[in-house]
């Protein structure tokens, strides 16, 4: 029966879907940032934010045209007084590939998140410099506060 789906699709000039994946890295799951004060929560070259922040539910798919789609549910801050609460804060997602010390960087748009930690990225991936690259060696993501300067939540890559 597909064998003549197929060729009724062919014999009729639509075009079939290749059967390749075109998702470069995909990521389920994650943890949000504790602070040490020493240092060693330092990723990647990108330093920890100052509290504790935790992430409820984080899964991102990044293509090989650099479109991203990223959903992170309860990114809250969990210490401080402001605890409970979003900070006010806008997130972006920043994809590593390469190993540390020779890897390239990638960052999204800037979202703000919801007062319940929600939060939603649907777009490219951008980097000056350099192309994404077709396939992404020791893939890391984290979310990072607006400026780029803090990271408050990383991915799990999904294998």
């Amino acid at each position: 029966m597909t064998k003549r789906i197929i060729a009724a699709c062919v014999a009729l000039g639509f075009a079939i879907p290749a059967a390749a994946d075109d998702r470069l890295v995909r990521f389920d799951g994650g943890v949000g940032v504790i602070p040490t004060g020493s240092g060693n929560t330092t990723t990647r070259g990108v330093p920890a934010a100052g509290q504790i922040w935790v992430i409820s539910r984080l899964s991102a798919d990044v293509r090989t045209d650099a479109r991203i789609s990223v959903e992170g549910r309860g990114l809250l801050l969990a210490a401080g007084n402001n605890v409970g609460t979003n900070g006010g804060q806008s997130v972006r997602a920043r994809l590593f590939c390469g190993a540390a010390g020779a890897e390239v960087a990638f960052d999204s748009a800037t979202v703000p998140l919801e007062p319940n930690g929600d939060f939603r990225i649907d777009g490219e991936l951008a980097n000056a410099n350099a192309a994404l690259p077709p396939t992404c060696e020791r893939p890391v993501l984290l979310i990072l506060n607006g400026g780029g300067t803090a990271w408050f939540a990383a991915a799990f890559p999904k294998l």
